[in-house]
């Protein structure tokens, strides 16, 4: 049976404040046939919210409920909790350094930054699509065997071992670990490559979705990033990393460490054709692509806005599992 939760209440302070906050946190807000639902846990009672006409169609296309600034926003959501209150203001600043963050420095950085340099060479040599699906053991080959590439040293490849097989916490970083092999191979033929996007998905349902959006949107809705296995994800973590002069933890924010991102399962990104750099910001939130996917129940958010797993917010990217 459904219990009825008052928005307006929550605002002034109720003691449904933090019933609602745990909803938003972990992106149990949703919208079903023109009314709203929350669930504090997955396995939780559903309670629909009772919320002023307004603030409905705010949430029918697509934005957030609270609209005050961040400073608001983050008083409101967190009360008097200063270890919430400090999480989200780092949060809503995901792309700044913050005391007590995780970065490499002196040799570190230097291997750190050889190591990127390495990868984006093997790229290149590979071909940015096929080096979304390449494992760890057939990078090293080919960097042995290419003079294009070179050969990882020592230092390089403990660096990237060690990254990889770090608890993700001590960045920030609170999502759980998708994969635990380092060396984790993706089968071609369990893959599909998207023509017109230079990227994989895999066949099945991540596939299916993927055409039932094109055809329920059209084609002003593309593919923006698919498949990423270990050593792309260590690949684009790492190169966010030396643009952060080896902050780690910031890049955690913005990154799902390596073994950690879902897009090695599952998941993918999609954007609007045309919009470019700006379908991996909240500017796509102001879409109207992002408004008729979040009708249509395609948005069902991995990393929704002021989620406590140490990511920004991620409104492109579509969680398949």
């Amino acid at each position: 049976m459904l219990r009825r939760v008052d928005l307006a209440r929550f605002r002034g302070g109720s003691v449904n404040r933090r019933l609602l906050l745990r909803a938003l946190l972990t992106g149990g807000l949703v919208v079903v046939g023109g009314r709203i639902f929350l669930r504090s846990t997955p396995d939780s009672e559903p309670e629909e919210l009772v919320l002023e006409e307004s603030a409905m169609s705010m949430v029918e296309q697509g934005l957030p409920v609270i609209t005050h600034d961040d400073a608001q926003v983050i008083q409101t959501l967190a009360g008097d909790d200063n270890h919430v209150k400090d999480y989200l203001m780092k949060m809503r600043n995901f792309d700044a350094a913050h005391e007590g963050d995780i970065s490499l420095t002196g040799k570190d950085f230097t291997t750190l930054q050889s190591v990127v340099q390495r990868l984006e060479r093997a790229q290149r040599f590979i071909g940015h699509a096929n080096f979304s699906l390449v494992s760890l053991d057939r990078l090293v080959f080919y960097a042995s065997n290419y003079s294009k590439i070179g050969a990882f040293t020592k230092a390089e490849l403990d660096l990237m071992d060690g990254v990889f097989h770090r608890d993700a916490r001590d960045y920030g970083f609170q999502g759980g670990k998708v994969s635990s092999d380092f060396t984790q191979e993706i089968k071609a033929r369990e893959t599909v490559k998207i023509n017109n996007s230079g990227n994989y998905l895999f066949r099945g349902k991540p596939e299916q979705l993927l055409k039932k959006i094109r055809k329920d949107l059209g084609e002003n809705v593309v593919l923006t990033s698919g498949i990423r296995g270990v050593v792309k994800q260590l690949y684009l973590f790492l190169d966010k990393a030396v643009n952060a002069q080896g902050n780690l933890s910031l890049a955690s924010r913005s990154l799902a460490p390596p073994g950690y991102s879902y897009h090695g399962v599952s998941d993918f990104d999609v954007g609007k054709r045309g919009y470019g750099y700006k379908n991996f910001t909240a500017a796509f939130a102001e879409t109207q692509e992002y408004r008729v996917l979040t009708q249509l129940g395609y948005l069902n958010m991995r990393y929704p806005l002021d989620n406590m797993l140490g990511v920004r917010f991620e409104p492109w990217h579509v969680k398949v599992v």
